[in-house]
């Protein structure tokens, strides 16, 4: 993958208002995320998935929301939408405990 500046994505996308609303991907069958990139701030704001491509927060949110993305879900939150994990009780697999890249 090209360097980005993964960064740079998740403040732009942050700083714009203009979200759709909300709706859930349906996510079965699909990539997974197994690491995630964290900016200093300690917010995640890229992915890897387990076919090793690298997803800027923006593209992993359009990728969720269109299906292709298992185990996480898609919701509206802060005034934006927001990825987290599919709520089933198992702490080491939300995205804030995966490892890092």
């Amino acid at each position: 993958m090209d360097q980005q500046d993964f960064e740079k994505i998740y403040n732009e996308y942050r700083e714009n208002e203009n979200h759709s609303d909300g709706s859930e991907a349906n996510s079965s069958g699909k990539e997974e995320i197994v690491a995630v990139r964290k900016n200093n701030d300690g917010n995640i704001i890229a992915f890897k998935t387990n076919t090793g491509r690298e997803l800027d927060y923006v593209t992993a949110l359009h990728e969720a929301k269109a299906g292709n993305i298992a185990h996480i879900d898609v919701f509206h939150k802060y005034g934006r939408d927001i990825i987290r994990s599919e709520p089933d009780g198992i702490e080491e697999n939300n995205l804030d405990n995966l490892p890092t890249f």
